[in-house]
């Protein structure tokens, strides 16, 4: 159980979650791979080998060398893609593909962050086009995602603009800390890989989620929490607690209701000539 609701006389905190296998039970970029060649994105080699890919990366994760060689054929798989259409495929099967596979472990962290009063950041390898309505769907306050360059005819060059991997991530929490005025040392992190080291080694509070060798052995010689998450969950079933407003949320809406109350009874007072 996390700690009750923030003192908000102390400088905010946030907890931020890798994506693949610590929220959700695969790779988001690959779970579409199906769906992209159903809209003719890719052809049945690539859909076979992205498949593949899946099956390595839930067997035993990827590690650096792997991520790199799948950092690049992802890339130049991309050349070409037309993103209003990417992003037109993942808005139509976000939810048959992404409400089954999240973990319930998680979706309860996510909640119990946001009534203790911090914001939720998704910090993902995956790209924009699929990490964003992602996050969107999990309530997430911000998304850290890899950017791929966007040619002036729309669609991706196969460069990548920004890769949002190992240092880099913990790069962007600082910078988050930096802008939002997070205090990183009482700020959470959640990851299942030694490759995002740099952003659990960035907070105050490290956890490793169903952790690869490597992250394990890290884990345990630092006295990390090492937590394992086994129940994927419908997301919609969930949706009345997790979407549910925040504390601060409900607060502004009582007042704004009130005052508007109060803004209409002197209106009809001033109408009749009275006074309340």
């Amino acid at each position: 159980m996390l700690r009750d609701v923030e003192n908000h006389s102390l400088p905010r905190a946030a907890a931020f979650f890798d994506l693949d296998k610590t929220v959700i039970a695969k790779s988001s970029t690959l779970t579409f791979s199906k769906s992209f060649y159903q809209g003719g994105l890719i052809n049945r080699r690539a859909a076979l080998r992205t498949a593949y890919a899946q099956f390595v990366f839930l067997a035993g994760g990827l590690d650096h060398d792997q991520m790199e060689r799948m950092r690049e054929y992802l890339s130049a798989l991309c050349r070409g893609w037309n993103v209003r259409q990417v992003k037109e495929i993942v808005a139509e099967t976000l939810h048959d593909l992404i409400d089954p596979i999240i973990y319930d472990e998680a979706a309860s962290l996510i909640e119990e962050h946001h009534t203790a009063g911090r914001d939720v950041v998704i910090v993902s390898t995956s790209g924009a086009e699929v990490v964003e309505p992602i996050g969107e769907l999990l309530g997430a306050d911000r998304v850290v995602a890899t950017r791929l360059v966007v040619g002036e005819d729309g669609c991706f060059t196969g460069e990548v603009e920004y890769y949002a991997y190992g240092p880099t991530k913990a790069e962007a929490i600082r910078e988050l800390a930096a802008s939002e005025g997070y205090d990183l040392d009482r700020s959470f992190a959640y990851s299942d890989s030694a490759t995002d080291l740099p952003m659990l080694q960035a907070v105050g509070h490290p956890h490793a989620v169903n952790p690869d060798r490597a992250l394990r052995r890290e884990a345990v010689s630092r006295g990390w929490p090492v937590l394992e998450f086994r129940k994927p969950v419908r997301l919609k079933q969930r949706l009345p607690s997790l979407h549910a407003p925040r504390p601060a949320v409900v607060a502004a809406a009582a007042l704004g209701a009130a005052a508007a109350t109060a803004g209409l009874v002197w209106y009809a007072s001033k109408r009749r000539g009275t006074t309340v």
